[in-house]
């Protein structure tokens, strides 16, 4: 029955590698005075702290686990040479996660272009959920592949990387009404896509 289909937004959740917690703002101010006082230390705590998370949204988007450890490499490298020449009141005011997410979003793009490739979605290890009969994964990477360039970035990092709007909006330099927009339409079509699914296999 439809009514027994996990939603998009439900199985998203369920692939989601790095949950957000509640003292994640607490980190971000933490690391950036560690960067000003203590640049080499404040550096590998940032790394650290992000890199997980960029190395998996970066497996879903791009085309297999070696090109999302370049672009999670090349990401930490631009941040330290950009880091290295700002000033401290800069980097106190550094919104850390969305500044490196547009750094790797820019390298994912610059990957596809060389690659005259449209963006994919590859499983991850880290996103398996432990209950695997409640839907082929494989399936839903296919239907994210589906959805356009803007969309699939959005719904990844809304749902699978778990970031604020507003963070997104800054990442993909995408007004929050756009993101909005984006997401809306990324779920509306997800949600029929597997209506109609469930309907065939009838």
């Amino acid at each position: 029955m439809i009514c027994n289909v996990p939603t998009p937004r439900e199985v998203l959740l369920c692939m989601n590698a790095m949950p957000h917690t509640a003292d994640s703002h607490s980190r971000g101010r933490d690391i950036r005075r560690i960067l000003i006082e203590d640049f080499d230390n404040g550096f590998t705590a940032m790394v650290r702290e992000y890199q997980p998370g960029i190395y998996s949204g970066a497996r879903r988007l791009t085309a297999g686990p070696h090109d999302a450890e370049d672009v999670a490499q090349d990401t930490f490298v631009r941040a330290y040479k950009a880091l290295s020449e700002y000033e401290p009141e800069r980097i106190a005011e550094l919104k850390i996660r969305p500044w490196l997410w547009t750094i790797a979003l820019n390298l994912c793009r610059s990957r596809a272009r060389t690659k005259a490739a449209e963006f994919e979605f590859q499983e991850s290890d880290a996103a398996i959920t432990d209950e695997p009969e409640a839907f082929d994964e494989a399936a839903w990477v296919a239907r994210l592949g589906s959805l356009n360039d803007a969309q699939r970035t959005a719904v990844v990092l809304r749902y699978v990387l778990d970031l604020p709007i507003a963070e997104i909006a800054e990442a993909t330099e995408r007004p929050v009404g756009t993101v909005k927009a984006d997401i809306s339409r990324a779920l509306d079509r997800l949600r029929l896509t597997m209506k109609a699914e469930v309907l065939h296999a009838r």
